[in-house]
């Protein structure tokens, strides 16, 4: 005899009334509402600020069982359903869109259901039995959407720079420091306003760009400095309502053993809760590192085009077919790749800064959008680095004749005689250059400008490319 299948639906109850909720579930009602009223993107919450959010429950729930605000075996079933999702498990239980109910109650109700679903079941009991175990008075006790997000946003900010953006930038920069020893000795002309300008090396361009890369680095960290400072305990308008006087420093300290960040209680609740300064500067750092990264993907571009008809001085590695038509064709698409997550970066920088203007009083309601924006820049420019950096930057040659040919080529070694014969005379020779076809050197020599040991000290390629102040190449 067989028992009774088990019902596909549970009944759980909020404040508005009665919902059926699908059994294999682990979200409630509250998330439920959250599907309906909002199926604007498709958009899911980012796997990171998920983390972020379970690691402040899991944080909480210790310190909370700890200082005897809630029982010991419930503290301890949150915290065993909180490592389980860290893990991986029930990530598919986080559904509610990207934009949501202002503040993030939706996502924050939807991280507490699941917890609290997941914790019955370790205790023995069914979902959805909240007066054994709820999302509310047990997984959320001390705490408010409006402490817990921006919390969140800072932890998320931090694990995504230090998982993703720190290493791909170190990789980045190490590489560009390999391929400029590697194009040390490789002369070729320089370029101002698109047109010729006086020799460089090829070998500092690449050292240039790995500067570039390390300056704005430590503007990156620089900023980041501000997301150490936690709000959390601020509860609901930042006055620790509800909470217990030792929680707030407790539970930064826990959260920064969790994550190993150096994180600390802010100085003042009510100003951590309420300006989204924070996230503003971080934004804006990784919109300066943008910026340059189109600077310097289309420097690639320009110094690959060709290959017949443009520089050609480089080559960037063929890494798919670049046509459906014309056979053979190679495109700089890492080059173009990274440009485009760029101005994307660009473009939610302009976003989280509207939003962080957008609070009133004592709360911010736009805190979803600058969540998003901000750790999904994060993570999309350090997985554009790393792929920039395995898959181009390092497998970059150079057309070492081509480069010589336009330095030798080039009008702008004219520059170099105008401390021996005048900014006029020298413009008049590069003139009558680009009229009779004729090279500088004959011009100059035809003229009686200069000697020829002369000219061949100062129209020496190996010297004018030369960067002052460094020792010669061997």
């Amino acid at each position: 005899m067989t028992g009774s299948p088990a019902p596909d639906f549970r009944i759980e109850t909020d404040s508005m009334g009665d919902r059926q909720i699908p059994a294999h579930t682990y979200y409630g009602i509250q998330t439920l509402r959250a599907l309906e009223n909002f199926p604007i993107s498709g958009l899911k919450p980012l796997p990171t600020y998920v983390d972020a959010c379970v690691l402040i429950k899991k944080a909480t729930a210790l310190v909370n069982g700890e200082l005897g605000c809630i029982p010991q075996d419930i503290s301890a079933a949150i915290v065993e359903a909180a490592d389980e999702v860290l893990q991986g498990q029930w990530r598919d239980q986080f559904v509610v869109d990207v934009y949501q109910a202002g503040a993030g109650t939706s996502h924050h109700m939807n991280v507490n259901e699941v917890l609290a679903n997941r914790a019955l079941e370790i205790l023995g009991a069914e979902k959805g039995q909240y007066q054994r175990l709820s999302p509310n008075d047990h997984v959320n006790y001390g705490q408010s959407t409006n402490d817990v997000i921006p919390t969140a946003i800072r932890i998320g900010g931090l694990l995504a720079l230090h998982h993703s953006l720190d290493p791909a930038l170190e990789g980045a920069i190490a590489i560009l420091e390999q391929k400029a020893e590697e194009f040390q000795d490789v002369i070729k002309s320089g370029r101002t306003h698109l047109q010729d300008a006086v020799p460089v090396r090829l070998g500092e361009n690449f050292r240039a760009w790995r500067y570039i890369l390390q300056d704005h680095q430590r503007r990156i960290h620089s900023a980041a400095a501000d997301l150490y400072a936690l709000g959390l305990g601020g509860s609901a308008a930042g006055t620790g309502l509800n909470t217990h006087p030792h929680y707030a420093q407790r539970v930064a300290s826990v959260l920064a053993e969790l994550t190993g960040q150096p994180l600390t209680p802010a100085p003042h609740p009510m100003a951590a809760m309420q300006t989204m300064a924070p996230f503003v500067a971080v934004s804006g750092s990784l919109r300066n590192l943008a910026q340059d990264l189109v600077k310097i993907s289309h420097d690639l571009r320009l110094m690959d085009s060709g290959p017949k008809t443009g520089f050609k001085e480089i080559q960037l590695p063929p890494v798919q077919p670049g046509s459906s038509i014309m056979p053979g064709k190679y495109n700089p698409v890492m080059a173009e790749m990274t440009s485009m997550v760029c101005f994307q970066v660009m473009g939610y920088d302009s976003a989280i800064a509207l939003a962080a203007q957008a609070g009133q009083l004592e709360l911010n309601v736009m805190m979803p959008l600058i969540a998003y924006d901000l750790i999904h820049s994060i993570e999309i420019l350090g997985h554009t680095l790393g792929v920039l950096a395995n898959r181009c930057l390092g497998g970059i040659t150079a057309n070492r004749d081509r480069c010589l040919a336009y330095a030798e080529g080039s009008l702008a070694l004219v520059t170099a005689l105008n401390p021996h014969m005048g900014y006029l005379n020298a413009a008049a020779v590069a003139k009558e250059s680009l009229t009779t076809g004729k090279s500088l050197r004959q011009i100059v020599l035809d003229q009686g400008l200069m000697t020829p040991a002369e000219l061949a000290q100062v129209l020496d390629l190996e010297a004018m490319s030369q960067l002052q102040g460094t020792p010669p190449t061997p």
